[in-house]
């Protein structure tokens, strides 16, 4: 028999709060938002400051797009998902690459034999890339590279480049973004080699300075606040350590002698949405209203965009129970309706048994569904920011914009993201987070249905996925491709990578270069852990 929750609210405690802390009470009259001025404070949709939404008609004029993750295995076994998710209805592509991949390691090297296309699709060379994307039209579907290190986002990102080129396919036609975070270098996935802050952070500035010069369409970065939530952050810490790096992108680039209208409105931010639905959709506007003053604040841009937080969201992960994993399409689902009515401008859903193994096919495609009925069902459509006035939903997002703001004086009180990473203030903060979140479930106070409340003994009854181990396929193609290119090319082509990294040259057309030439993902990779790896977390 299910065991009962002490409490139909899903706590025992009757201090309301929400998963960020925040005080909720009971009912909220005029009282709760006596400092709000509409015109100040929400504007119209497609103005600012920008709460109610980037776009003046919201999902009437521009739906958001459809972008299911995808990516297991070889090249050729992604591509066959990426089409069956594009005829079944996506409107975007947003590919995973395994963490051998994203760490910039070969798939032969020692370290990864146990991770090579688990987790997301293993990459090693230009072959690889051309092999992932054929039959793909790159150049009408806008393409999401989920890259999340600056160590192999770079080397990734240049086999993109030099495939395009291959296809006869200008840069400039090219739509789709890039994540390439430091934080995720340096703090979220880390092991093995990792590079020192400032290095990462310069490298994924150089993707920055290298689109805003050649791609015109390509956002070259997005701030990866998912991940900073998944590894512990709450919903004030995910979006202040968003705005953060963004000012810190945003302060690079002008000190490299770009204007502030030349790149920040290709600036993109990637969300969770978590179970606390109102929370979630008052993080999202406070988030777009923070962004906005303090882009106009300090950089005083000429055109609109430029202070726009664009993003898209991923359905929480770490929500997901391995236990009755089909309580994961109502999460999914609450997740994802949170996303829309926040004013998000992409989604991805997260499938039922992704806490049990990668997505299988019907798994991946109840998420796209999910997504589907949305669009065409629930009416979710039909206005922008729908909870506007609410005043619950005011009063929260004046809250989390009070919140934010303050966290974001103590990033600058240490000097800026940056320092922050590198004196371990930002693992601390992590770490403390999750640590008193699990606590909470551990001791019943949160309520996981399945986990701590509502349990039961029947048994697993989904399939779960499985595919052939990639790791020998990209070991035959390391080999071949060592044994028909030309040494001396790829020596001196790296050989220049090297000497960019030892000055203070971009790396991208380097990197460019390299791949074309003929080298590896991990032999490029490898001068930048030469040079500038082997940096420790200060975790104490």
């Amino acid at each position: 028999m299910p065991t009962d929750a002490s409490d139909a609210l899903g706590s025992t405690s009757k201090d309301y709060r929400t998963t960020s802390g925040i005080p909720v009470k009971s009912v909220y009259s005029p009282d709760d938002i006596r400092d709000f001025e509409p015109l100040r404070d929400l504007g119209n949709p497609g103005e600012p400051p920008y709460t109610r939404g980037v776009h003046r008609d919201m999902y009437r004029g521009r739906l958001w797009t459809i972008r299911q993750l995808a990516g297991f295995g070889t090249p050729e076994e992604t591509n066959g998902r990426f089409r069956l998710l594009l005829d079944q209805g996506a409107t975007g592509i947003n590919c995973v690459f395994d963490f051998v991949t994203n760490r910039g390691f070969s798939s032969d090297h020692p370290l990864a034999e146990g991770d090579v296309g688990q987790g997301g699709v293993a990459i090693d060379c230009l072959g690889d890339i051309v092999r992932l994307f054929d039959g793909i039209p790159i150049d009408d579907v806008s393409v999401s590279l989920v890259l999340s290190n600056p160590v192999g986002a770079g080397s990734i990102f240049a086999t993109y480049l030099a495939m395009a080129q291959q296809r006869g396919i200008p840069w400039e036609k090219l739509r789709g973004t890039l994540q390439n975070d430091f934080l995720m270098e340096t703090v979220v996935l880390t092991a093995p080699n990792i590079l020192e802050p400032s290095f990462s952070f310069r490298l994924s500035v150089d993707v920055v300075e290298f689109c805003t010069q050649h791609l015109p369409q390509w956002n070259p970065i997005s701030f990866a606040g998912y991940n900073y939530r998944e590894a512990g952050a709450d919903a004030v810490q995910e979006a202040a350590l968003v705005i953060a790096h963004a000012l810190a992108v945003a302060d690079e680039m002008v000190r490299r002698g770009h204007p502030i209208d030349s790149f920040a409105s290709r600036l993109s931010s990637f969300f969770t949405a978590d179970n606390d639905l109102f929370e979630e959709v008052a993080k999202y506007r406070a988030a777009r209203r923070v962004y906005y003053r303090l882009f106009q604040e300090r950089f005083s841009p000429k055109d609109p965009r430029s202070s726009r937080l664009r993003f898209h969201v991923q359905t929480s992960g770490s929500a997901l129970t391995a236990q009755q994993p089909l309580n994961n399409i109502t999460r999914a689902s609450y997740h994802a309706l949170a996303a829309v009515l926040g004013g998000a401008q992409s989604l991805h859903v997260s499938a039922y048994d992704e806490a049990l193994c990668l997505p299988s096919e019907a798994a991946a495609l109840t998420a796209l569904r999910t997504q589907q009925v949305l669009v065409h069902e629930t009416g979710v459509t039909r206005t922008a920011d729908p909870l506007a006035g609410s005043y619950y939903v005011e009063h929260l997002t004046d809250e989390m914009e009070r919140r934010i703001l303050a966290y974001l004086e103590e990033i600058d009180a240490l000097g800026g993201l940056v320092r922050a990473v590198e004196s371990g203030w930002v693992h601390r903060e992590l770490m403390g987070t999750s640590y008193d979140r699990e606590i909470a479930i551990t001791s019943g106070e949160k309520k996981v249905v399945g986990v701590n409340c509502f349990t039961d003994d029947v048994p697993l009854q989904i399939e779960l996925f499985q595919f052939p181990s990639a790791l020998e396929q990209q070991r035959a193609t390391l080999e071949e491709l060592r044994l028909r290119r030309d040494q001396d090319a790829v020596d001196r082509a790296l050989g220049r990578l090297r000497e960019a990294v030892e000055g203070d040259e971009n790396t991208m057309p380097h990197l460019i270069a390299a791949v074309q030439a003929g080298a590896s993902i991990g032999e490029c990779c490898d001068i930048f852990r030469a040079l500038h790896g082997g940096w420790h977390q200060p975790l104490l």
